[in-house]
């Protein structure tokens, strides 16, 4: 049977979002845009019994994790989820969410907010058709491989989850995606925020001239990222390698003795300093004054996750040093409001890039040409004048 009904793909089941306790904002951006698509789009669907559910005012699923006293806390769910095809949205990052335990605030740590996911999973209880969990920062990944005798945290997150029946891991600029080799006949997305930051380079730095620009890679693990970058935007790359000091561990970390430059020369140009993560922001701020000091002009920082863990005053210094311009950040996790009021600070909005994954993955069809954003960067980069 063909009508216009059926020009889309039947939804593998009636769409909800769980949010997450911190994901409230980011949830409320995905949801407006979900519902103003589907309402736009396939209004006359309604009445196809396919369809059922497909058009709403919200999608977000009323879930809760309260806490007793002593710090325990459940699951609930709040409404029915049978036979729904369930996005779970969660920032185990978020330390801004707080809960009571023996009369203190205590702030979430990422355990605390996995063990919540679960929770909701468990809550489930196995009645939803498909279940996938969106976690921008994946938890765990900087533990995701082993150099002695120490835990892989990251695998045996991945693994709890599928065996708690999830289908799909969503994740953002993983640290090292060859984790998903933990959970090889489950489907694992990482996905590269490539295309919002150049968006959002280009709309904030009116006067990018890509013939005076260059990608630095801040080690040389960041490489592949940073080659995706300097390749399609065609300007030159350099990389800094990073010495290490291998005999002792401070915060979970050997030291960095020292950064040392690996490229051509920098004097006079714009420099785009691409990374996974800001953690305490020590490795990025004293490659800002090294490129500074050798004459670059403008030096942006660019890093899906901006966790700032040792605090702003740093990044302030800087900025008022000249060794940074601006800082792009996505919203994917928690920023304080300290952090999105700071004038070198600029955040990236990855609300309807998710809207689109979820609006895509929910009628089970290729999500591939949003993984591969290449022609939507040529094309934005030839409407801005920045290519011919």
């Amino acid at each position: 049977m063909e009508n216009k009904a059926h020009e889309i793909s039947i939804p593998v089941g009636m769409l909800s979002i769980v949010s997450m306790r911190g994901c409230e904002d980011l949830c409320a951006k995905v949801d407006a845009y979900l519902a103003q698509w589907r309402a736009a789009r396939h209004g006359e669907l309604t009445a196809d019994a396919d369809f059922n559910g497909y058009i709403r005012d919200t999608y977000l699923l009323k879930t809760k994790c309260p806490r007793f006293g002593s710090g325990e806390a459940k699951g609930t769910i709040l409404e029915s989820a049978r036979g729904h095809d369930i996005f779970i949205v969660c920032d185990v990052f978020n330390y801004g969410v707080t809960y009571d335990m023996y009369g203190m605030k205590v702030p979430m740590s990422p355990d605390d907010h996995f063990q919540d996911v679960k929770r909701v999973i468990a809550a489930i209880g196995g009645k939803a058709r498909r279940i996938t969990v969106i976690m921008p920062m994946l938890y765990e990944g900087r533990q995701h491989k082993r150099s002695t005798r120490e835990s892989l945290d990251c695998a045996l997150c991945l693994q709890e989850l599928v065996n708690m029946g999830v289908e799909n891991i969503i994740t953002f600029d993983a640290h090292d995606a060859r984790v998903q080799n933990a959970i090889p006949l489950k489907g694992f997305e990482n996905v590269q925020p490539t295309y919002q930051f150049v968006k959002a380079l280009v709309n904030h730095v009116p006067d990018l001239d890509l013939s005076n620009l260059m990608i630095i890679s801040p080690d040389e693990g960041g490489m592949g990222r940073c080659m995706y970058y300097s390749s399609v935007l065609g300007v030159d790359l350099g990389m800094f390698y990073k010495r290490r000091d291998y005999s002792v561990i401070v915060n979970g970390r050997n030291p960095i003795v020292a950064h040392d430059f690996l490229g051509s020369d920098v004097t006079g140009k714009d420099l785009i300093v691409v990374d996974d993560m800001i953690s305490s922001g020590d490795s990025v701020l004293d490659i800002g004054a090294k490129l500074k000091a050798a004459g670059a002009r403008r030096i942006f920082i660019c890093t899906t996750f901006g966790l700032f863990c040792n605090g702003l005053e740093k990044f302030d210094a800087a900025y008022e040093k000249g060794h940074i311009t601006k800082v792009f950040t996505t919203n994917l996790n928690y920023r304080p409001q300290e952090l999105i009021d700071r004038p070198w600070y600029q955040e990236v909005d990855m609300s309807k890039y998710i809207a689109y994954l979820i609006d895509t993955l929910n009628t089970d069809d290729s999500i591939s040409d949003l993984l591969d954003p290449v022609h939507r960067i040529n094309k934005l980069l030839v409407e801005k004048g920045l290519k011919k």
